[in-house]
């Protein structure tokens, strides 16, 4: 196991280098000047052209990346031409917020998901199994945002319950203030992916429940709730792992979608915000962390298939 991970993340150094590539000169292709952004609007050519030479941005663009490269294999991805800061270290900055919201709402997922998508399975063409189907459909089909601020209509203007906007760092107000903060767009996030997961777990079941072994064990007098949870949902997690594993990506991207609604400080704004303003660092900086981020989430799920089903060899 410990050489196949090995490959893997030598194998993952092309992927990062053709989306250096890419987001590089695909960004460059977006309309405005950077160096406008840096200046009033009144501005002169003079000084708009001072400007340029001092970013860079005079040099011939596959000048710019050659630099480029160099300093970020390196760990420099250069300053942020709005915060005047490292852009990694902006990037870095707003990891929290978008963390926490990520892993709440993919608990939120997997607690929801997981046991309507067994529940569906173990009571077939039922009533409960056509109610679980509705309910994801529902689910799948609403949108994000609008659920977003239905949450806030209700939870955070009708009943006070929760801030309407906003995040509280860890360090300031504590873990319980920052989950308070984040429980509505995790909600939102979190329901969403959990329709999609249910799905993926009935069918995933369906399969297994299907199974010579799963009608040994009845046979043998196992209660249902062995059969179930101990060899049934074990066998049918390959599938669920996979859809958590993509659902991480889905929540990535719909996290710039709610940290936007919410007003929250996270790395979905910054890449929102980044673009506007044409941040080029920030931009290169928050696409290589995230690409990384998916290698590594596709390697972690790799990994936990065998933990799941030791008949799996890695070469």
């Amino acid at each position: 196991m410990i050489n196949y991970t090995i490959r893997r993340l030598i194998s993952a150094i092309p992927t990062m280098f053709i989306v250096a590539v890419m987001v590089f000169f695909l960004i460059r292709c977006v309309p405005g000047n950077p160096a406008l952004t840096m200046l009033s609007d009144d501005a002169t050519v003079e000084e708009i052209a001072d400007m340029e030479i001092r970013m860079g941005l005079d040099q011939p663009v596959v000048v710019q990346f050659g630099k480029w490269l160099g300093n970020a294999v390196r760990g420099n991805f250069g300053d942020s031409i709005y915060y005047d800061q490292p852009a990694m270290d902006v990037v870095m900055s707003r990891l929290e917020s978008t963390w926490m919201l990520v892993i709440l709402a993919m608990c939120i997922s997997m607690l929801i998901g997981v046991p309507l998508g067994i529940l569906a399975a173990t009571h077939r063409n039922g009533i409960l199994d056509k109610l679980c189907m509705v309910l994801s459909m529902i689910g799948i089909s609403m949108p994000g945002f609008w659920l977003a601020l239905n949450l806030v209509i209700l939870f955070a203007i009708k009943l006070p319950i929760f801030p309407a906007v906003g995040y509280a760092y860890i360090s300031e107000g504590g873990l319980m203030q920052s989950l308070k903060y984040l429980l509505l767009p995790a909600i939102a996030l979190g329901l969403q992916r959990s329709a999609s997961l249910a799905r993926v777990t009935r069918s995933s079941m369906l399969d297994v429940l299907n199974s010579d072994y799963i009608r040994t064990a009845r046979s043998k007098g196992l209660g249902e709730k062995a059969v179930i949870g101990i060899h049934a949902l074990k066998n049918a997690m390959n599938q669920i792992i996979t859809q958590i594993g993509i659902s991480i990506a889905h929540l990535l991207g719909g996290a710039i979608v709610m940290e936007n609604v919410f007003n929250i400080p996270g790395l979905g704004r910054l890449a929102f915000d980044s673009i506007v303003r044409r941040d080029y660092p920030v931009i290169q900086a928050h696409i290589l962390y995230v690409a990384f981020i998916y290698v590594i989430v596709n390697l972690v799920v790799d990994l936990l298939y065998k933990f799941f089903d030791p008949r799996i060899e890695y070469k």
